[in-house]
């Protein structure tokens, strides 16, 4: 079926939308795990242990690199960003996926367009270039710009699909700017992988250098963690963010 449903009003955002949608991760889930090793079955009293008393477990497994307790755990995130950053995220296979379909469903005129504090000029050669401010003028050519071609692209999908042309067809036009959404679930070690280079830091004990837009959605997707495994999230940043 290609006719456009009832036209909806094309939205600009500069944002990212992290929600977490569901859990079962919490520092009890890394004891427990963790204590198998050495006491067999009766590691399952640890379920219910207080991790306050077992801090110092959770930071030697961190600093030691012992991974594998940290993989007892899962969270699953609603990411609503624009289809380029997930093209990123994909990268990371130890996560499971699940994005909406432009197959299957009229998708919305919602684009994104680089806030007033996003970075525009790149400096240096590849692995040493940095990001430094743009102009007025270069600001106001990248909105302009970047809102006169997306609404160009869906002018031309809606009448793709006006013309009875089928959406995975006519979506052919649409610019990687668009918003998607998708469910991503993983479990704390992966989430670590991917925050060690995804977001930049200058106590990490390796550089990372993410593009901003996906780094926006890593730093609320920490945060949500944190609260959720606070004693794992601390020796974590305490051990130079590197994943165990």
């Amino acid at each position: 079926m290609g006719t456009a449903e009832p036209e909806t009003e094309i939205t600009f955002r500069s944002d990212m939308d992290v929600e977490l949608v569901k859990s079962a991760a919490s520092d009890a889930d890394v004891l427990w795990a963790a204590r198998v090793s050495t006491k067999g079955e009766s590691s399952l009293a640890e379920i219910e242990a207080d991790p306050q008393r077992s801090k110092g477990l959770i930071n030697f497994l961190m600093r030691d690199r012992h991974g594998t307790p940290f993989e007892h755990s899962s969270m699953t995130f609603y990411v609503s960003a624009p289809i380029f950053v997930f093209r990123e995220f994909m990268r990371h296979r130890t996560f499971s996926y699940n994005e909406e379909s432009g197959r299957y469903r009229q998708l919305v005129p919602v684009f994104y367009v680089p806030g007033p504090d996003r970075k525009l000029v790149q400096e240096g050669k590849p692995g040493k270039y940095v990001f430094k401010d743009g102009t007025p003028e270069q600001h106001k050519l990248v909105t302009e710009a970047t809102m006169d071609s997306c609404r160009r692209s869906y002018d031309a999908y809606l009448e793709m699909l006006d013309a009875g042309v089928a959406r995975e067809v006519a979506r052919t036009v649409l610019p990687v700017g668009l918003y998607s959404s998708m469910y991503a679930t993983c479990n704390a070690r992966a989430l670590m992988n991917f925050l060690s280079l995804r977001v930049k830091r200058e106590d990490s004990a390796f550089p990372s250098f993410p593009q901003r837009e996906i780094e926006m959605v890593a730093e609320k997707m920490e945060a949500l963690w944190a609260g959720l495994m606070p004693l794992t999230h601390a020796a974590f940043e305490a051990n130079g963010r590197v994943c165990p």
